[in-house]
């Protein structure tokens, strides 16, 4: 766990996000860190979560049509 400081950004607030978390979530400045309201509290996360539910969705498609798609690419 990480103690995040808030710090003033213009009229707006910021998180300023620790060197090594930024090396281990692989993200650099000016990338998008994407907040995700659970239960529990807020996850962030560099992967946006509609995509990630929309491609779960095209795998279980491919995989259901997977014939189709073979002969769709001959």
């Amino acid at each position: 766990m990480s103690a995040l400081k808030l710090m003033s950004v213009g009229n707006s607030v910021g998180v300023i996000l620790p060197k090594e978390m930024l090396t281990r979530l692989g993200l650099a400045k000016g990338d998008t860190l994407y907040v995700v309201e659970t239960p529990e509290g807020v996850r962030l996360t560099p992967n946006d979560p509609e995509f990630e539910a929309d491609m779960e969705e095209a795998r279980r498609i491919m995989k259901q049509r997977r014939a189709v798609l073979r002969e769709l690419a001959k």
